[in-house]
């Protein structure tokens, strides 16, 4: 009886330690991705946004003022433009269609990146947020 007890505790913190290894990674303090996703999403941003927002997220020179077809250039993702009005659902409609379809530049990457990568290079691009830029996206509503 008591060999049964032990291999019933035995098995019970065996099971306890492993649904530790099923969370989910640890967050980023205070934000919604894990350090993985940003790890992933350079690469991807470099391979796929950084010709036209740059390497750094910067976006162009003067992004902000439009260019002689009427369009305006890439605008910074790194905190520094308008990115932090838009909700994630925003941002991830955005690289999925692009701008073309309402008069903008972007090319739509929705059949190049998956749901996992378009989070991944949100992710990238949003590790660039100042802190509180990132808080005044959440109050807006964000996650939302």
């Amino acid at each position: 009886m008591r060999i049964i007890k032990m291999k019933g505790l035995v098995i019970l913190i065996g099971v306890i330690l492993l649904s530790g290894c099923s969370d989910s990674e640890p967050r980023v303090e205070g934000r919604w991705y894990a350090q993985s996703q940003v790890d992933t999403g350079k690469q991807l941003f470099l391979d796929n946004c950084a010709e036209c927002h740059g390497v750094a997220a910067q976006g162009t020179r003067d992004w902000n003022k439009p260019e002689a077809d009427g369009k305006y250039p890439p605008p910074p993702l790194n905190g520094k433009a308008h990115a932090w009005h838009h909700p994630l659902k925003g941002l991830k409609q955005s690289i999925a269609n692009g701008g073309i379809a309402i008069g903008g530049s972007m090319p739509g990457f929705g059949d190049k990146l998956s749901d996992s990568e378009t989070d991944a290079v949100i992710s990238y691009f949003q590790s660039k947020w100042p802190d509180q830029i990132y808080q005044a996206w959440i109050d807006r509503g964000g996650l939302n």
